[in-house]
């Protein structure tokens, strides 16, 4: 499935235009606007990939594009503060056991209380792919966190394997931006562009690798996306 996640955004015969349209946007998703369009064409690729069709998206109708940005966004941020809560509320507690001290006791806990936050963050962001994916096949926020669903595809083999993949793509990705990032003038644009085609790529393999795992879901008792689509 690399060569094909690699290949996925090559196959559109708007694929300068996507790409580039693309790193701009990342490149200025501080704006958030931006950012809503770049997560709203992952939202379109996870729909697409995940029943079969491998024609990548364009950036068009961009008040449904926003929209379903704006969900993914909101998603990513929920979980994203999971383990920022989490971290807190841990460092906190060894502050107020060990009255705010210096000692070997009190840093002890402090490395276990960031080891313990290292695992939330980790667990979270093996979620969010499930997550996503299952709010891009009922555009509805709450499909986001809907356990009974996630749960027997987050526990699958198949998931986790698709998963590592995925992760793998965006960290090639991310290293390869990180070169180009420096040079002078083109050097942030070209970072950007690599690293919205990796983040494409890394969702076209998230999209099939839902689309694997469905007859799981499906075997759980949970029924198939009604193809409904309300605002929340």
């Amino acid at each position: 499935m690399l060569s094909e996640a690699i290949n996925y955004l090559k196959e559109s015969d708007d694929v300068w235009k996507t790409t580039i349209l693309g790193g701009v946007f990342l490149l200025f998703s501080f704006l958030l606007i931006p950012l809503f369009f770049v997560w709203g064409y992952v939202v379109r690729v996870l729909d697409r990939t995940a029943n079969g069709n491998d024609e990548p998206p364009v950036f068009d109708d961009w008040s449904e594009l926003t929209v379903d940005g704006a969900k993914a966004s909101v998603i990513l941020l929920a979980y994203a503060l999971i383990p920022i809560v989490v971290g807190i509320v841990l460092v906190a507690a060894v502050a107020g056991v060990t009255g705010g001290e210096p000692g070997s006791a009190g840093a002890a806990a402090l490395v276990l209380a960031g080891l313990v936050t290292l695992a939330v963050a980790v667990g979270a962001a093996y979620v969010v792919p499930a997550g996503l994916a299952n709010f891009a096949s009922e555009r509805r926020i709450r499909a986001g966190f809907h356990l009974e669903t996630l749960r027997p595809v987050l526990s699958s083999g198949r998931y986790a394997a698709g998963w590592l993949l995925a992760v793998g793509i965006v960290v090639v990705g991310s290293f390869v931006s990180g070169i180009l990032s420096p040079i002078p003038f083109l050097g942030p644009v070209l970072g950007a562009i690599v690293g919205f085609y990796a983040l494409v790529a890394a969702y076209y393999v998230v999209g099939h690798t839902w689309d694997d795992c469905r007859s799981i879901v499906v075997d759980e008792g949970d029924p198939e996306p009604s193809g409904e689509r309300p605002a929340i």
